[in-house]
């Protein structure tokens, strides 16, 4: 509470300075990103902030960066050279956060190249961004505000939402995988599960707001609470040891990591899985949808299965990260299962919950992969048929494992896999695409489309896109729509 109670007082202080000023969030990366960029908004909101998309009319712009792949820093970069005019014509604050600050050869390229950049901070410190950006528009100098070492989960940060049906809660960070391709362990540290009492509050807060689909968030979501619950095993053990000591060190770890959660009808529960969490969640009236990105298949236990089948809100399709079907390469990458193991495990799935469907990611081009360890990755493809598939050429990043491989794999190979793996995927899609004609499928309208204001649009479970004709009042509901026919990346729907 005292971290709050700080950054409440530097919001204040900013709204006694702040005379109309507009700000622009750009979120480079992913959904946990954009829920970050939720709160940054929520922050320069509460100061007395206004949203603009205009960012020459913008006082504040802050850049939320992702260092998963090359691309985000060549973005950055641009966008840098785009925005230092705003600086020199409106002294505009330029701010910079996000996993990418927590490189150091990032940190030192901004200084040397991009000096106009005023504040620098990382995820480990965002709630400090008020500090930060009071301190630079009082003393105008450059802040620096980055930790090497893991950050703390903070409760109670303001928030503002970018949509009113949907909403993403994060409910833990960090990670402890350390896959080999993957530089997100060393920038957003080890694993940190919220307590659950916390998660609960924020969907029921959600639900009561009117919100009807909820995305739960980590980087591993089906580790949580893996962590803590080690910890108090150990402390647990070493109590048996100290008979004489009535104040365990478990008592002090559920302090952080409260297991019991009070429910709105004063039930309580324990929750101490990250099943026990998706049952949880389903009982929340209002919620009609849950969703959760990303599990990492090693950890998808028999309870998680299970909890998915038992949950009526939990959505059937089923977002598992395969990256690569060779077992070889799934070495290389430390991914702990094989191409064997992955298959059993979609198999399983399969047959304990009716109509699940699959998306996945999947990088082409790692080092040291063969033609053959490819194939292995399209048999998979092949076998799974998945609904969604997001591919991804590899990017070498500093400070991780692989990009030390001697191996490399030559960029016009790794571009003919691509599109390889592409054609394959969309011929799949299309035949997927086709079983939904004549069938009924319950959509959550979002809004109008955006090229055509009489269409409007919504997803199905199964997150397929459906446009249809309707109106303004079926807007955030779910809906039954006869899907009359498909197109590669939407269904038509008709009212009926």
């Amino acid at each position: 509470m005292k971290i709050i109670e700080m950054q409440n007082t530097y919001i204040n202080k900013i709204k006694q300075i702040n005379k109309n000023g507009k700000y622009a969030v750009l979120t480079m990366g992913c959904q946990l990103n954009e829920n970050d960029s939720e709160k940054i908004a929520g922050m320069l909101e509460a100061s007395g902030y206004t949203k603009t998309d205009d960012l020459s009319q913008a006082n504040v712009i802050v850049f939320n960066t992702c260092c998963v792949r090359e691309n985000a820093e060549d973005r950055l970069f641009g966008k840098l050279g785009e925005v230092k005019k705003y600086k020199e014509n409106n002294g505009a604050i330029i701010a910079i956060g996000g996993c990418m600050m927590q490189e150091k050869h990032i940190v030192n390229k901004l200084k040397q190249s991009y000096p106009f950049v005023d504040i620098v901070f990382g995820p480990h410190t965002m709630q400090d961004f008020p500090k930060d950006l009071y301190n630079s528009l009082v003393e105008n100098k450059k802040i620096e505000d980055i930790l090497d070492i893991d950050g703390n989960i903070i409760e109670g940060m303001p928030i503002v939402r970018n949509d009113s049906i949907k909403a993403s809660v994060a409910i833990m960070n960090g990670c402890n995988n350390f896959c080999t391709y993957c530089i997100v362990p060393y920038v957003r540290g080890r694993e940190r599960s919220r307590a659950p009492q916390d998660i609960y509050d924020e969907c029921l807060d959600l639900a009561k707001k009117g919100y009807k689909e909820i995305t739960l968030l980590g980087q591993n979501v089906n580790s949580y609470l893996v962590s803590e619950m080690k910890q108090l095993d150990e402390n647990s053990f070493e109590d048996k040891k100290q008979k004489d000591n009535e104040t365990s060190n478990v008592e002090l770890n559920q302090e952080i990591i409260n297991l019991k959660v009070k429910k709105e009808n004063s039930e309580e529960v324990e929750v101490n899985s990250f099943a026990k969490l998706l049952r949880l969640i389903n009982t929340i009236d209002g919620i009609e949808r849950i969703r959760f990105i990303s599990p990492h298949p090693k950890d998808f236990t028999d309870d998680v299965i299970e909890a998915i089948r038992d949950c009526d809100k939990v959505c059937n399709l089923i977002h598992l990260p395969l990256q690569s079907g060779s077992t070889n390469v799934l070495k290389a990458m430390n991914r702990k299962y094989t191409k064997e193991q992955y298959l059993n495990l979609v198999e399983k799935i399969k047959s304990k919950i009716p109509n699940v469907q699959f998306s996945t990611d999947i990088i082409v081009g790692f080092p040291g992969e063969t033609e053959e360890d490819f194939e292995d990755t399209l048999d998979v493809v092949k076998k799974v048929r998945y609904e969604q598939i997001f591919m991804f050429i590899y990017s070498r990043r500093v400070g991780t494992v692989a990009d030390k491989m001697e191996n490399q794999i030559d960029e016009k190979i790794k571009h003919e896999r691509f599109n390889r793996l592409k054609s394959l995927a969309e011929k799949i899609i299309e035949e997927g695409n086709k079983k939904y004609v004549g069938t009924v499928q319950k959509v959550l309208v979002e809004g109008k489309s955006k090229t055509n204001d009489k269409i409007y649009t919504g997803r199905t479970e199964t997150n397929k896109v459906v446009n249809f004709e309707g109106n303004n009042d079926l807007i955030g509901k779910v809906i039954p729509l006869k899907i009359i026919s498909e197109h590669m990346w939407y269904l038509k729907g008709k009212l009926f």
